[in-house]
């Protein structure tokens, strides 16, 4: 486990800043399904037609990826793989900022999630069964705030793209507010220099409330305030789904854990 994270991590050291090539020359594993014959069981196929189930929010709910997908799943995300996915994404949402008439009067946005969206934390789920096992969330919190997470290059091209055609972005998480400054510095440190609002979560105020009401409540009050939402990417469906969504979503592939 310890070398396939080390490979994602030569993987992720790969990319240059600005572009969306990845550069990557090995894989950890194909990934495509496997012929069989007589009808027999195909091992992997499953998992491969699990993961397209998620990913389309056809299973949801779920707590852990299934014991027998574990290995599936580790090699998806530290393969070559998830980064053409994730590469597909990010291309079609510069194509369609790129086509937009902007206002020019700063209150055109584009609203990133952080977790698997902006920044990866693929070393930390390495370690712990790429989300077979079940969450622990003081775990989770410990590496957070070490603020060690790696951007993922695919977002952090099209970040960069989308200010230079003068979007403004806003990055809305389900992390706490009080892990405000580690992700501030987490988001700067590996190459998300500006922003318009960093929106963190207030335990109090949304305290049993789930994570698409949180988001919807907090884009709302983004556009009373008159901003426009023209974009709005993320991971999870609840960060796409509810109200106030913008323009247009984008959806990052993330097999590891399901948030409502």
């Amino acid at each position: 486990m310890a070398l396939l994270l080390l490979l994602f991590l030569a993987n992720i050291l790969t990319i240059s800043e600005g572009t969306c090539e990845t550069g990557i020359v090995k894989q950890i594993h194909l990934l495509r399904p496997r012929s069989g014959a007589g009808g027999n069981s195909i091992p992997g196929l499953s998992c491969l037609s699990w993961r397209l189930a998620v990913e389309t929010n056809n299973i949801i709910g779920w707590k852990t990826v299934p014991e027998e997908c574990e290995e599936y799943v580790g090699h998806y995300m530290l393969g070559k793989q998830y980064r053409k996915d994730s590469r597909a994404v990010a291309k079609e949402a510069f194509l369609y900022a790129q086509s937009l008439k902007l206002a020019g009067d700063g209150k055109d946005i584009w609203i990133f999630d952080i977790d698997e969206t902006t920044l990866s934390n693929t070393p930390y789920y390495a370690q712990h069964g790429f989300g077979a096992e079940p969450y622990n969330a003081t775990l989770f919190d410990k590496w957070v705030m070490e603020g060690a997470a790696p951007a993922l290059p695919e977002s952090l091209w099209l970040y960069n793209k989308l200010l230079s055609l003068g979007i403004k972005v806003v990055f809305l998480t389900g992390r706490h507010e009080s892990q405000r400054n580690t992700t501030a510095s987490n988001l700067k440190n590996v190459g998300y220099h500006a922003w318009n609002k960093l929106i963190l979560k207030e335990p109090s105020k949304y305290s049993g409330k789930t994570a698409v009401f949180y988001k919807s409540n907090e884009r709302e009050m983004l556009e009373k305030k008159g901003y426009r939402i023209i974009g709005n990417m993320g991971d999870q469906w609840s960060d796409l789904l509810g109200t106030n969504t913008g323009n247009r979503t984008f959806k990052l592939p993330d097999p590891m854990y399901y948030i409502s």
